[in-house]
């Protein structure tokens, strides 16, 4: 796969969100196959949700300087200046940014007289306009659907995927905020423990596209840091928000915007920082001088100071055990000694607090210097979006932000300090010790920095080759030897690939066992590729195919959402001339060898550097990184391999280049329908084998379709045998299509194959032109499946490496425990993985599919720009070609859900990594056999009680950085829960817990004293978030494939809804809340970090605290005497 474009990611990623959330710093943000919860291989030139492509020909040639900073503008004169000052008048947008023809929303550049630079984004299209002051202030909710699964194509650094499509618990805490910043998690969670944390957003639709959005980027970041308070960068961005002196309220704004149905991040990198937020509509002129207050006047008071060191410090414990940023903090210690990427840009409780008193650091006074120096209106890029008129941004954007002070000195430059891995240490092998089980191996190129050619991205073109996955390609042959499983190749884009002083090219695979033994086999074959494509030169062939890919994404291009827009133009516009704001992070604009060939003769076997990672390097790794403990060891490259690399060796003739794609579209007609519009899905098909539903779209009007089967079956759940056998069947089949499949992935068809939790899931979407051609072969795979013997044990072994690599997480861990006890009849991650350690053969897997096809029964949804006939022949291939026999509709895709009994129940056991002081704690209160009404009720709930929860817990009690309350829906059973994350070294669990209880205490007492007004203020929000239309195709069909797969069909949700929030009244809320905590149907999970590194599970006693509750130290015998009740859906 390849790692080219701008990623979506921060380098620290260092997220103020009030919920479980952390937007994590890899050096990649990567899907690599996704396996189980996603075969699609998503190449990284989309990462961003929000990028817009072109051809180069609809672009103007403009140049950059040579450290990526926009050319010297002699506009950031006067009040308000505009890019084109006789074009912007009478509210124009300004021509000369380029935007997609399928873009509604125009454009103007202003540069305020601080020198503030402003991109005004106004989108009047769609439900609502500017004369309606209710409209358009809807929900978004992008393509995440929710299967989680398992991942065993993982990469070392890809710590931090999340994935999903469908299970059993349907969380819908932090609704808005989770689909734009979901907590990710590498190999995503247990297949069969699944949280619906995406997919029921969906039947929520908490849907942001029509939120008004705005974001604010400062041209500098944590290389900033002084040497004597490391992290202070990091430690400002969270200090701003607590409190200004126009708004001196603790969490005001964060409190304001759930009020008003808003989010709010922040994150730190190398040289950048970045705010954004998103609200309703009516509320953004306030919303944005609310924020702005962040850069005129914070507070930052001396008791908020010694507070947030506290969460920053847990930030860090929680990111300590991830293997990307243990990674990224040796990388950086290999710089020469005085470049700040050697510097240590978390912060924590030690450089922030006590050193600083230690030394007699004010670091009050340090951040007041530090905003003073560094937060200045000149260095500031401001993207604001919403459905006003552009002349009335402009002058809300002139009002509010023309106060931010300028202090007059130049940036701060660290172009000078280039070449800075130019050192002894960087050539050599690095052997790490991983946290998880995983072998990997990373190469590395540290380059001169490539912003100036983004014109020409060439190392997006050499990602494109080295990355990619068909025929002839270092993975393809790879696989053939059962070396690797996954590869990625390229520059992320964030702040520790790319900066002012250089730039990286890594190749990253993950490793098999046998490849693991063979990795400088591995490394040879890599040198051996990247040979011939410095031999053969830049193929013009090639680079013309990608742009030809981008020109039809970039025509036919659907809109996102506001927050994820404004986030990447304004850190575009600290990048590029105005012209390229849109596109300048994404576009291959020209082709030029000579460029491309001067990077390529760069990537040279003695310029590179090596670090592997496995868990066989346990006990050979004398040293220890200072900050995050990754244990390693540095030895020379061995002259053998070294002369072999760098010598006259022949090229491999199973090395070739890509051939011609075939699954590039070219036709885009629109289809006419052959049956009655309708405006739901409607069922054409249905028979023992199968069914099918199909809505013709004739809103969106592009060339695109989405089709989705779920391939139920009942003996998935029979045993943990079986769902071993299904993850395995899962993965070998992904594995088998890589090779064919890869064209059409990069062609913008995806696909996703997901191990549901009674279902084989088959998901596709892109141009419908040769979409049925990608169908049929993975249908076709699917029926002719096989598997050598070599290639399921390599599996094997890669998924007993992925349960362990989830086991070891005690948020991972904590929900398997919570869904075991409520739902009992389902299997464990622990079962599975000790069945798995058993031992399976591959006559067992054959064995397996061959029953799978027996009981199976297919229920399909499409949508977009096909006709009905065409969707009945995409069934009945399925069900022509599987072969599979009859099987009644009525499979189960729920599981049944004990009755708890009406006292607190406590189950608290060790975290299964030693090294981790990471804790886990969930409460959970079980409502019952709910109806609609009562499930939006509980959605209104949450809602009020999130900020409440987060000011309580982590703003006064630093219990953890991850706070959040959660509505849960289990197999159809209501609940809600607080969660949170803490470490063993700051507090006992049982302490926790109590100030959990204290914070509904006093919760409760909160809704009782709330005012009816502000009640319908908070009734009318969430009423106007569910109003808006679906603003994107995905939107649609995410909505309506919730209803399909969970087998409930109310394709009308959204206004039953409404209406049930119509008749809701403040005693109702607070009625419910207290009975639900007087009934006290109470379930308590504690991980304790710090635990015991063993396979089993170790059960610890309650302390006094928790005296009361009932311990559960055996589950079954736990559950076996409880009521269970029926199969239950959420109809009406």
């Amino acid at each position: 796969m390849l790692l080219s474009m701008k990623g979506s990611c921060i380098f620290i990623g260092i997220f103020l969100n009030k919920q479980k959330n952390i937007k994590n710093c890899a050096c990649y943000r990567v899907t690599s196959f996704l396996v189980f919860c996603s075969a699609s291989v998503k190449s990284l030139n989309s990462l961003k949700m929000n990028k817009s492509k072109s051809s180069a020909d609809s672009s103007t040639q403009v140049s950059a300087t040579d450290d990526g900073e926009p050319p010297p503008n002699d506009e950031a004169k006067g009040l308000l200046k505009h890019g084109d000052p006789a074009g912007c008048r009478e509210d124009l947008g300004d021509p000369q940014i380029i935007k997609s023809p399928s873009d509604p929303k125009t454009y103007r550049y202003v540069v305020l007289s601080n020198g503030l630079r402003a991109l005004l984004i106004s989108d009047l299209s769609g439900p609502g306009n500017v004369s309606d002051d209710s409209a358009g202030e809807g929900e978004e909710q992008g393509e995440g659907d929710s299967e989680e699964d398992v991942n065993v194509d993982e990469v070392e650094d890809g710590d931090d995927q999340t994935e999903s499509d469908g299970g059993e618990d349907q969380e819908t805490g932090d609704v808005k905020k989770k689909i734009s910043s979901v907590k990710q998690v590498s190999l995503s969670d247990n297949p069969n423990s699944v949280d619906f944390n995406m997919l029921v957003f969906n039947a929520l639709v908490i849907r942001l596209l029509y939120q008004s959005a705005a974001a604010l980027c400062i041209g500098v970041g944590s290389f900033s840091d002084p040497e004597d308070l490391p992290g202070l960068a990091h430690f400002l961005e969270h200090m701003v928000f607590m409190g200004s002196e126009k708004y001196p309220a603790e969490n005001g704004f964060d409190a304001f915007l759930k009020r008003h149905g808003g989010s709010t991040n922040a994150s730190t990198d190398c040289e950048r920082t970045l705010f954004q937020f998103d609200v309703q509509r009516k509320h953004f002129r306030e919303a944005l001088d609310r924020w702005a207050q962040f850069f005129i006047c914070p507070l930052m008071i001396q008791d908020a100071i010694e507070r947030e060191v506290e969460a920053v410090d847990s930030e860090y414990q929680l990111a300590k055990p991830s293997d990307s940023h243990r990674k990224e903090m040796l990388f950086g210690s290999l710089a020469k000694p005085k470049h700040p990427m050697g510097h240590f840009f978390w912060g924590n409780a030690q450089t922030l607090k006590h050193e600083p008193k230690e030394l007699n650091i004010d670091t009050y006074q340090r951040l007041q210097d530090f905003w003073k120096r560094h937060y200045s209106a000149h260095y500031m890029t401001l993207a604001v979006q919403s459905k006003e008129k552009l002349d009335t941004l402009e002058k809300w954007v002139g009002e509010i932000f023309t106060s931010v002070p300028n202090n007059g000195q130049a940036k701060p430059d660290f172009s000078q300090l280039r070449d800075p891995f130019d050192t002894p240490a960087f050539n050599k092998l690095y052997r790490v010790v991983p946290v998880r089980k995983v072998h990997a191996l990373t190469i590395t190129w540290a380059l001169p920095p490539q912003s100036k050619h983004y014109r020409v991205k060439p190392l997006h073109y050499i990602s494109w080759l080295i990355g990619h996955e068909g025929t002839g390609s270092i993975l393809s042959q790879l696989r053939k030897r059962c070396w690797a499983l996954a590869l990625f190749g390229g520059n992320s884009e964030t702040g520790f690939d790319q900066n002012s002083t250089y730039s990286i090219f890594s190749i990253s695979i993950t490793l098999t066992d046998e490849g693991f033994q063979n990795f400088y086999q591995v490394i040879h074959m890599v040198f051996q590729y990247l040979k011939m494509l410095q031999t053969l030169g830049p193929q013009q062939r090639i680079y013309e195919e990608i742009q030809k890919i981008d020109a039809n994404e970039f025509h036919y291009q659907e809109q996102t959402d506001p927050i994820g827009f404004v986030e990447s133009i304004c850190e575009n516009m600290q990048l590029f001339p105005k012209e390229d704001f849109l596109t300048g992070d994404q576009l291959m604009f020209e082709y030029e060898p000579g460029v491309i060939s001067a990077a390529l003769s760069l990537m040279t076997p003695e310029k590179a550097n090596l670090l592997l990672l496995s868990p066989q390097h346990e006990g050979q790794c004398p040293l220890k990184e200072k900050w995050f403990g990754a244990q390693y060891s540095v030895e020379d490259i061995p002259h053998e391999w070294r002369d072999r690399w760098t010598g006259d060796f022949d090229l491999n003739p199973d090395l070739q280049l890509p051939a011609d794609n075939k699954f590039i579209a070219t036709d885009f007609t629109l289809k006419t329908s052959d049956c009655p519009d309708t405006e739901y899905p409607v069922k054409i098909v249905s028979n023992e084998r199968g069914c099918l539903w199909f809505k013709k779209d004739n809103k969106f009007k592009i060339p695109k379709a989405y089709a989705r089967f779920n391939l139920v079956s009942p003996i998935i759940q029979r045993c943990p045998e079986n769902l071993v056998l299904f993850d395995l069947l899962v993965n070998v089949l992904a594995h088998n299509l890589a090779e064919m499949a890869y064209d059409a992935d990069v062609a913008q068809l995806e696909y996703k194959l997901i191990a549901g939790e009674h279902s084989l899931i088959i998901r596709v979407k892109g141009f419908n032109h040769k979409l049925p051609l990608l169908l049929k072969l993975i249908v076709d795979y699917l029926a002719d499946f096989s598997a050598s013997p070599n290639v399921f044990s390599m599996f094997a072994e890669q998924m007993k490496k992925a349960y362990f690599n989830m086991l070891i997480k005690p948020d991972m861990l904590g929900k398997d425990l919570r869904l075991l006890i409520l739902e009992p009849s389902r299997w464990s991650l622990i079962q599975k993985y000790q069945a798995l350690m058993k031992g399976l053969s591959v006559t067992d897997l054959m064995g397996f599919i061959n029953r799978l096809k027996a009981e199976l029964y297919v229920e399909g949804l499409v949508q977009g720009n096909f006709n009905s006939a065409e969707s009945k022949d995409i069934l009945q291939y399925f069900i022509e070609k599987l072969q599979f026999k009859p099987l009644t509709a009525e499979a189960p895709v729920h599981f049944r859900v004990v009755e708890l009994p009406q006292k607190q129940h406590l189950c608290k056991v060790r975290s299964l990594n030693k090294d981790d002081p990471n804790s886990d704690v969930t409460v959970y209160y079980q409502s019952g056999l709910k109806n609609l009404w009562e499930h939006t009720m509980m959605e209104l709930l949450v809602m009020h009680m999130e900020e409440p929860c987060f000011d309580f817990l982590r703003t006064k009690e630093t219990l953890g950085y991850q706070v959040y309350p959660t509505c849960r829906n289990t197999s159809g059973i209501l609940g809600f829960s607080v969660t949170v994350e803490t470490q063993a070294t700051k507090f006992p669990t049982d302490f926790v817990e109590t100030k959990i209880e204290e914070f509904l205490q006093s919760f409760g007492e909160t809704l009782a004293s709330l005012s009816d007004e502000a009640f319908q203020a908070q009734v009318s929000a969430l009423i106007k978030l569910k109003e808006c239309e679906d603003p994107h195709l995905g939107e649609e069909v995410d909505r309506n494939w919730f209803e399909v797969v969970t087998q409930q069909y109310v394709f009308d949700r959204i206004q039953k809804e409404i209406e049930a929030l119509k008749t809701m009244k403040k005693e109702n809320l607070l009625s419910w809340f207290m009975d639900h905590r007087q009934a006290n149907r109470r379930l308590s999970v504690h991980v304790v970090g710090f635990g015991q590194a063993e396979e089993q599970l170790t059960f610890m006693p309650a302390s006094p605290l928790l005296a009361e509750a009932t311990k559960i130290t055996d589950i079954h015998a736990f559950t076996s005497s409880l009521s269970l009740f029926p199969y239950h859906k959420i109809l009406k």
